[in-house]
């Protein structure tokens, strides 16, 4: 006599029908992957890493979840299939600043970028730029700047060439999770493309060459429709040198914003005589706010 079929035994079967179905789509998924890439021609980081593609993704699924399947971990297993498949267009490495006090940036990266992605852990943030820069690493994942940084690595990404790694990601993009240690969030660097979501920020840096105050620059921003949120300011030379030199500001704008913005050309009209040097260092997608 054959087994007698139970309504769990269907329930069960129809599981292992929609794992098929998924395992299939998957597969198509990363055959239509491998399509892209061969359509680009020669790989290069600039072509095949998109953040903000990625983020369009992830919150265009947001948008249209539902059910009780938590929505984090959507987002984690989208970002753990999108790094995944991305390595199939060419190399993918991560640098992460994780010295032995502060490994949560090493589980905030890994949540971002996948078990799967080769990552290192390097003590200093210029490390890890430097890891972008060399080509050792497609990503640098380094701490939110912090006004009380003395020797701040955003400083390095301060230049006009094009080629040079900028920040590209903010995270977590989808929710802490597990993430050991401090509370800090992290950026990604990488040598892409700051392109436009829709929900966007940009790190302007301005270094000023005479007497400007912060207040007074922040007027002069808004002014020019470049709304800030967050100001670091380093100043070139310390005062135990008995010298002064310019100060450079790291501004966060709400609002996306390119090297070929008119408003920028606006900021430099505005401060008049004061010399006044202004560089995109890049942006991110806004995080998801998820419950």
């Amino acid at each position: 006599m054959s087994p007698v079929r139970t309504p769990l035994d269907d329930l069960r079967r129809e599981i292992d029908q929609i794992d098929d179905a998924i395992h299939d789509l998957l597969m198509r998924r990363a055959a239509v992957v491998e399509r892209i890439g061969a359509a680009k021609g020669s790989p290069g980081q600039a072509v095949y890493l998109r953040p903000a593609r990625e983020a369009t993704i992830l919150r265009r699924l947001m948008a249209r979840h539902s059910g009780g399947f938590p929505a984090q971990v959507v987002v984690r297993m989208w970002r753990e299939m999108i790094t995944a498949l991305t390595r199939i267009q060419g190399p993918f490495a991560v640098a992460v600043f994780a010295p032995e006090e502060k490994r949560g940036f090493w589980d905030i990266a890994r949540d971002h970028y996948g078990s799967f992605v080769p990552m290192t852990a390097v003590n200093t943030a210029a490390a890890a730029l430097r890891a972008v820069s060399d080509g050792t690493a497609t990503v640098g994942v380094v701490p939110y700047p912090a006004e009380d940084d003395n020797d701040p690595w955003w400083r390095f990404l301060v230049s006009a060439d094009v080629n040079r790694p900028r920040v590209v990601a903010r995270l977590p993009f989808g929710g802490r999770g597990n993430a050991r240690g401090e509370n800090r969030d992290a950026l990604a660097i990488a040598i892409a493309a700051h392109e436009p979501t829709g929900d966007d920020r940009t790190l302007l840096s301005i270094e000023i060459g005479g007497d400007l105050s912060r207040g007074r620059l922040k007027d002069m921003l808004e002014a020019c429709g470049l709304p800030p949120v967050a100001f670091c300011t380093w100043h070139a030379y310390g005062a135990s040198s008995g010298m002064s030199g310019p100060s450079i500001h790291l501004v966060e704008i709400a609002d996306f914003v390119d090297h070929a913005d008119p408003r920028l050309t606006a900021l430099v009209e505005r401060s008049g005589e004061i010399p006044v040097r202004v560089n995109t260092v890049g942006g991110y997608a806004v995080p998801l706010n998820l419950p």
